[in-house]
């Protein structure tokens, strides 16, 4: 994950050098396919755990082609939102402020979105606005609740990554994260 700069940062104001528009589209590639590789996992355990429970109760197995669709959209819809960036009015506060409430946010959003995307699959295929909402969760207000919980606790590692790359800097995180500790007595 990297840290874009924007001229002002969450600790102030950064520099950075003018970057050519190969490099800038190769940054936004990567991002977009590490979010799109985080959320294929997460919505590929959600359809084989919706596919496992369908057929313990006979109903048959789920495609998983959808979690590949959902991903790529849901990656634009994250890409957007951290453009947006609507946590960073708490970036002077504990960074757990920004962290649950970007992930509150995103939830909301995904759930949004998803309501949208199932509509418009529903109208283009003839059916009625009432026929095309999705059951999410398998129905009823239990079913989005938990849907919901899981998506934010799905999200919540994310956006502690997020905002610990902006709090640190993203080398020292990525440093703290994968690079052998240099000072024998962290050990």
């Amino acid at each position: 994950m990297t840290v874009r700069s924007t001229g002002t940062g969450p600790a102030g104001p950064t520099e950075a050098p003018a970057r050519g528009l190969k490099e800038k589209a190769a940054e936004e590639f990567r991002r977009f396919l590490v979010l799109f590789v985080y959320l294929w996992v997460l919505f590929g355990v959600f359809a084989l755990n919706q596919g496992i429970v369908m057929r313990e109760q006979g109903i048959g197995w789920t495609w998983q082609g959808l979690a590949f669709v959902n991903a790529l959209v849901f990656a634009k819809v994250m890409m957007l939102f951290e453009m947006v960036d609507p946590g960073r009015w708490l970036r002077r506060r504990p960074l757990i402020y920004p962290i649950l409430y970007e992930a509150f946010l995103l939830t909301l959003m995904f759930l949004v979105v998803h309501v949208i995307e199932t509509v418009i699959a529903g109208l283009v295929h003839g059916k009625t606005i009432g026929e095309s909402l999705p059951s999410i969760g398998g129905g009823g207000l239990a079913g989005l609740l938990s849907v919901s919980v899981i998506v934010f606790l799905a999200l919540t590692p994310f956006f502690a990554v997020r905002n610990l790359s902006f709090a640190l800097g993203a080398d020292t995180l990525v440093a703290l994260l994968f690079k052998e500790p240099q000072d024998e007595g962290r050990r």
